[in-house]
């Protein structure tokens, strides 16, 4: 447990802190499931070769149905996650939608319109809180569109947050059409450009994302109050969304890469009183 809970702090501190302040019925679940998705997150940056890619894929996808049929795995994120479903009733079609929209992510490496960036934000972050919901017994259409929403939202967001690193790779994450839109080039966002049209397309990402934001808020009053430690991402990306404004929606600025230390006090304000 102690060395999963570790790679959620190494790998993704923010949402190690929200998992941290889960209702504590879930908290290990939530742990197990982070770390899932963060390995299957991650391959595309530790492979150069797509054979490669498919099979380390296939393994995860193997590993899932083998976990299902009550065989125990020797990996320690696939350990917990084993005492997760065994827990938890988790369902393996969300877990397997982890692993397919990032495969297809990277066999397809380029994301033609905005819409295109939601379904693939939906489908590779919101399984996410969809499993903690089945790990909670919560059944409310309401709360499943709020929870859809915040997925959405903060698949957009990682999505923005990563281009400074994705250029480095060659690899350009922004939709096509928002490039065309803006009449930005390869060679402006591969040269870290500050320029209006650049400036000009993140803002149209952010606020896309800031729509989604709105709604899932919308929606969590007026769903289960259980939820309420579910959606505590709210807090890092909004003030991420924040800085970015402050930023002028200058995406390469290097204080947007920072970590806001003040964060898990404002964490812990908002599950308190909301």
């Amino acid at each position: 447990m102690q060395r999963v809970v570790f790679h959620n702090e190494k790998h993704d501190f923010e949402n190690y802190l929200c998992t941290l302040l889960l209702h504590k019925s879930i908290r290990r679940t939530g742990f197990a499931v982070r770390a899932f998705n963060i390995e299957v997150a991650t391959l595309q940056d530790q492979i150069s070769d797509m054979k490669i890619g498919e099979m380390r894929f296939k393994f995860w996808e193997s590993s899932l149905t083998e976990i299902y049929k009550n065989k125990i795995p020797k990996h320690p994120v696939l350990i917990e996650l084993y005492t997760a479903t065994k827990t938890q009733k988790l369902s393996i079609i969300y877990l397997k939608r982890l692993i397919s929209s990032r495969e297809n992510y990277m066999l397809n490496s380029s994301l033609k319109t905005i819409e295109d960036l939601e379904t693939y934000a939906e489908n590779s972050v919101s399984p996410v809180y969809y499993l903690f919901l089945e790990a909670m017994g919560i059944k409310d259409m309401k709360v499943d569109h709020a929870v859809s929403h915040l997925g959405k939202c903060q698949g957009i967001i990682n999505i923005i947050r990563g281009i400074p690193y994705n250029t480095k790779s060659g690899r350009i994450s922004i939709p096509q059409d928002i490039l065309l839109k803006y009449k930005v080039s390869y060679e402006n966002i591969i040269r870290n450009s500050s320029e209006q049209n650049v400036r000009d397309a993140i803002y149209e990402l952010a606020s896309r994302a800031n729509s989604h934001l709105m709604k899932a808020k919308s929606l969590e009053k007026e769903g289960n109050k259980r939820i309420k430690s579910i959606c505590l991402p709210f807090v890092p990306l909004h003030l991420y969304l924040e800085n970015l404004r402050i930023a002028d929606f200058n995406v390469f600025d290097k204080q947007l890469q920072e970590r806001n230390n003040l964060l898990p006090m404002k964490l812990l304000w908002r599950k308190i009183v909301g």
